[in-house]
């Protein structure tokens, strides 16, 4: 049977990691793996997530299944999280995912069962990934235009053009914050705009938030999420708690659906859950009771939030350092895109040819499109970054 297989195409991402790994020049810069790190290089367990697990050693006393939903604290934690306050409980089933990966895949499952003929519309560009696991699942997936790669600036007009065209029904794949690759968000007058074309043509956001808290803190980062969900009959929503809480491997996201009315949540809630049936049967609990725990206990929530403000400040001072380092060492080239942007990553801005040159002659590696990881950058590096950059720029 598998001999009729052909090879798969290697994954960019992990591609890099391996050359970079074999590297042995001791200045190279490894700016294309997609996970926080610390000055250092380390992708650290927060301390709030070590306190957490302590306490379920000392009181969990079974590892028994915890059903196609999940656990219910952990929805209801993480509903309020992302929704806020003023959610509209009644018309919101929420499940645990393995990771945001898994929510996307079982949104997907549960879009195709609605209506197997809608398309879903993603950014140009979006995450690597979105366009494989969605279209691998079955989804009929277009682009509308996002990013401007010579101005780094958000196509909010053609965008709201292209919105304006699609028919009812529809699905728009929104991120809510810290755009994945260019790092460029709506601004709250734009999500207003966004919004009034989705409600005028009827459209169905599906909305991914991987980073909420990376951005600008927690509530800001569910703008797009909150204001839409006062103004939507329908609405997916995605959520990670892989970069904010630091659980990347564990594996650890919810998938919340807003329908019209709560005799049609009733409905979709037993859909996805009989989705989860399908596909994994039960999501994986370790990751999932840590976050619970540190939502719910007042001091742990309180060590978490400054946990979360020292790695997107962190991130934040990158950016910065790296702009004033390549206005230094390259006069002339407009790099202030760096600071405009916010979360991990952010196109750089270069050719092609350009990152080929930084990394056979520099060490420097990032994806064939200049999407950089600014967690990459620490003070130690940031000086031979700029240099090695600004030696492969024409003359301004």
């Amino acid at each position: 049977m598998f001999e009729s297989l052909q090879a798969a195409r290697a994954d960019a991402i992990l591609g890099l990691i391996a050359e970079h790994r074999n590297d042995s020049r001791p200045d190279k810069i490894d700016l294309g793996v997609g996970v926080y790190r610390t000055s250092e290089g380390v992708t650290p367990v927060l301390d709030v997530v070590k306190k957490a697990e302590q306490i379920l050693i000392d009181t969990q006393v079974s590892k028994s299944y915890i059903g196609t939903a999940g656990a219910a604290d952990f929805n209801a934690a993480m509903q309020a999280l992302v929704f806020g306050d003023d959610a509209p409980d009644e018309r919101l089933t929420t499940i645990q995912s393995p990771g945001g990966s898994g929510s996307l895949r079982v949104a997907a499952s549960l879009i195709l069962r609605a209506a197997p003929d809608v398309t879903v519309w993603a950014s140009e560009p979006t995450w690597a990934n979105h366009i494989p696991l969605l279209g691998g699942a079955g989804l009929k997936l277009k682009s509308y235009p996002y990013y401007d790669t010579d101005k780094h600036v958000i196509r909010i007009d053609e965008m709201l053009a292209t919105l304006r065209s699609l028919p009812a029904g529809d699905v728009v794949l929104l991120h809510a914050c810290c755009h994945n690759p260019s790092g460029l968000d709506p601004s709250i007058d734009e999500w207003a705009a966004i919004t009034e074309v989705v409600v005028e043509r009827g459209l169905v956001p599906f909305i991914d938030m991987a980073y909420q808290g990376f951005a600008k803190d927690l509530d800001a980062d569910a703008h797009a999420v909150r204001y839409m969900a006062a103004r939507v009959p329908e609405m997916i929503v995605s959520s990670s708690c892989s970069k904010n809480f630091g659980l990347y491997r564990d594996r650890v996201g919810t998938l919340t659906i807003l329908s019209g009315d709560s005799e049609a949540r009733e409905i979709v809630d037993s859909q996805v859950n009989n989705v989860v049936r399908t596909i994994y049967s039960v999501p994986p609990d370790h990751g999932a009771a840590v976050v619970s725990l540190i939502i719910r206990d007042s001091g742990l929530r309180g060590d978490w939030l400054i946990e979360l403000a020292t790695m997107r400040g962190r991130l934040q001072k990158m950016r910065g350092l790296l702009s004033d380092a390549l206005e230094e060492q390259a006069p002339g080239h407009d790099f202030s895109h760096l600071r405009r942007a916010v979360g991990m990553f952010c196109f750089l801005g270069v050719s092609a040819e350009q990152v080929a040159k930084l990394k056979q002659d520099y060490g420097v590696y990032m994806t064939d499109s200049s999407r950089i990881n600014v967690a990459g950058i620490t003070r130690d590096n940031v000086s031979y970054l700029a240099e090695a950059i600004a030696a492969t720029l024409p003359a301004a």
